[in-house]
């Protein structure tokens, strides 16, 4: 058992031409920017800014977000390389089968399977709240037991989360191309939202709520037990509140905003010109909504006093203090619209890790079966999205919300480690995209992510280290007997596993 055997890039590549394997190349650059765009902008830019500017950073918040912008545009400039050199459905995945070896590669296909599902599952059930509140206001009042999540309120089954689940399963069963153009013009939609937000919001702007700009820093309480942070269990090192510490503090926090641009490289064998389409997604994408998280933070931190500010809804409530509660209304559209496109991008995601996993055989096989007239892997996207409705719908999400960020941050990680290790073992490839100051920019890259998974909470390590058995368990049950690279390496009698110098052909 090789469990660090490597599949070749141009096996990889090879892979995407078989027939019953063959994805529609139908996505344009314009087309996984506003993917990107999509999956980026959620109730982040309405909730998060308010809470992280109260809590942590004052007037400032604005330099967290573009300081936390910079650290996942390091990750994006990794992943554009790796993207457009290894164009092949399975993002990070893919990337560590080419680099680090096929147990690796599984570790990471199983922790991307976890963050997109529940991530879209946790999407879902904050969209349902939206779509609850915005039925209310139109005289409309959904019974409690079928529009709250289980056990809250009244919560019995969450079916308008259920709903949404199912109607973004069936758009991505129909095409891929089908499901651009539906989620342009729903992203068209928030954008203008976010536009006009910003933009009615600096009629009320008062330059003295900008006093201090960065406030003296406070010292917070610390959390005790699995709930504090692992870096305060390891270094004893007390959170702080406002000043620069609190400005970095507040970075471990709003990073999680921009959380989702690397599934535009998910999508990589549906782009016409990968080489050239996946980089300008990844980070087109991310320079748009770090201009507009900035822009929102300074608008809602002028508007009203940072101390003063909603967690619940900051940017309604600003607008209420200024005697424009309609506005309130504005944004549920807005959070809703958004909501809606973060539930269909991570399914997306998800069902392509899943299609690329199985057509390797470290899944079932017949998950990576494509439909013969919509040309999308329906098997494999069918499951997941039932699977994703069931947890929105019946199991209370709340405490298992942090797994997504940890699940991304070790996906970041990994991918800018493979970046270091393919350019020492294949400096021959063709890349179209090369990452810049190569070492320097994926060793801060590392660093960063670290230092992000380091704020995380104690509990949220231990039940991510609790997935990552369980899967490794699955793995040496079913994916090391059904491995088609194994099974190559077997009928070719390779004793020292396929290298990453694989000949062509």
């Amino acid at each position: 058992m090789n469990l660090f055997r490597t599949k070749s890039v141009e096996q990889s590549i090879r892979d995407t031409e078989e027939p019953e394997h063959r994805l529609r190349r139908d996505l344009s650059a314009l087309d996984l920017v506003v993917f990107g765009v999509g999956v980026i902008i959620g109730t982040g830019i309405f909730v998060l800014t308010g809470q992280v500017a109260k809590d942590k950073a004052g007037p400032a918040v604005a330099i967290s977000f573009v300081l936390a912008a910079v650290v996942c545009g390091l990750a994006a400039l990794c992943y554009a390389e790796f993207s457009s050199t290894v164009p092949v459905a399975g993002s990070a995945y893919t990337f560590s089968y080419a680099t680090l070896g096929e147990f690796p590669a599984w570790i990471i296909g199983w922790d991307l399977i976890l963050e997109l599902a529940l991530g879209a599952a946790v999407v879902s059930v904050g969209w349902s709240g939206y779509f609850a509140s915005l039925l209310d206001s139109a005289g409309l009042k959904l019974p409690a037991a079928i529009a709250n999540p289980p056990g809250e309120d009244g919560g019995t089954v969450n079916v308008p989360a259920i709903l949404l689940v199912l109607a973004v399963t069936a758009l991505l069963v129909v095409g891929i191309k089908i499901s651009s153009r539906v989620n342009a013009v729903v992203v068209t939609i928030k954008v203008a939202v976010v536009l006009l937000v910003i933009v009615a919001g600096l009629f009320f702007v008062k330059g003295a709520n900008y006093t201090p700009f960065i406030p003296e820093p406070e010292p917070n309480p610390s959390v005790e037990g699995a709930a504090a942070p692992l870096m305060q269990v390891l270094f004893g090192i007390t959170p702080v509140s406002y000043g620069w510490l609190g400005i970095f503090a507040a970075v471990a926090i709003v990073f999680f905003a921009y959380i989702g641009f690397d599934i535009v490289a998910t999508a990589a064998e549906e782009a016409r010109r990968p080489q050239r389409d996946l980089p300008i997604g990844l980070i087109g994408s991310l320079v748009i909504t770090a201009i507009l998280y900035a822009a929102v933070s300074l608008v809602v931190v002028g508007m009203q006093n940072y101390t003063q500010l909603s967690e619940a809804a900051p940017l309604a409530d600003a607008f209420k203090a200024v005697g424009h509660p309609a506005f309130a209304t504005i944004i549920s559209i807005g959070a809703v619209a958004g909501l809606t496109t973060v539930v269909l991008i991570l399914l997306l995601g998800q069902s392509r890790v899943f299609f690329a996993m199985s057509r390797d055989g470290l899944l079932p096989g017949w998950l990576s079966a494509v439909h013969p007239r919509f040309g999308t892997p329906y098997r494999s996207t069918i499951l997941m999205g039932t699977i994703v409705a069931v947890l929105a719908g019946f199991i209370p999400l709340a405490k298992l919300a942090e797994l997504v960020n940890i699940g991304t941050l070790f996906a970041f990680l990994v991918v800018s480690i493979g970046v270091l290790v393919l350019r020492r073992t294949r400096p021959d490839l063709p890349r179209a995209f090369r990452t810049p100051l190569v070492p320097v920019v994926p060793v801060l890259s590392v660093l960063a992510c670290l230092f992000v998974m380091l704020n995380l909470p104690v509990e949220t390590w231990y039940r991510f280290l609790a997935w990552m058995v369980i899967g490794a368990v699955i793995y040496f049950l079913y994916g090391t007997r059904h491995s088609r690279l194994g099974a190559r390496q077997a009928l070719s009698g390779a004793a020292g596993g396929e290298g990453p110098r694989a000949p062509k052909g």
